[in-house]
């Protein structure tokens, strides 16, 4: 199987692709979808949207897990990262795929055994799981990869919980 995942945002959108099978996960892909500055906010969402379908045209995922939104201090902010993660759920829907969503606190559980665990722990623990030589860069794209890790081990029979409805 499969499994994209997402780290949502408008200038820069984190994914992951990993292959899960029997228990063990291999690295296919890693990296953002970055959207420059001097676009129009239109523009840029259509990049992402782009970026998601190239994406999906290229590596055929099976499931693609989204981290949940936390809540900004900025509303325009939040409004903008909630419009990115919009146009890349509407690129996986278009291509029929399942789509499921958790939380940083489930990411950071499933990713290290402690829902509180900084960005660092996370990083490290998503290298070493994966088994890379270098932690993944940007932040965001280790983040996708976390989402990823943590739609493989919810994969069973409680799945259906995480499910975007």
């Amino acid at each position: 199987m499969v499994i994209l995942g997402i780290d949502p945002g408008y200038a820069i959108l984190g994914y992951g692709l990993i292959k899960y099978d029997r228990g063990q996960m291999t690295v296919l892909d890693y990296g953002v979808i970055e959207t420059k500055a001097d676009k129009t906010f239109p523009e840029r969402l259509e990049i992402l949207h782009r970026g998601m379908m190239l994406l999906i045209e290229q590596f055929k995922p099976d499931h693609i897990a989204f981290e949940e939104l936390f809540f900004y201090h900025n509303a325009k902010t939040a409004i903008q990262v909630a419009a990115g993660r919009g146009v890349a759920l509407l690129a996986a829907q278009q291509a029929g795929l399942p789509l499921y969503e958790y939380t940083p606190m489930q990411i950071k559980l499933s990713v290290t055994g402690d829902g509180h665990a900084d960005k660092q722990q996370v990083q490290m623990m998503v290298k070493l799981l994966l088994k890379l030589k270098n932690v993944p860069k940007p932040d965001d794209a280790a983040d996708a990869l976390g989402a990823a890790i943590c739609h493989a081990s919810a994969i069973g029979p409680s799945l259906e919980e995480y499910r975007i409805k």
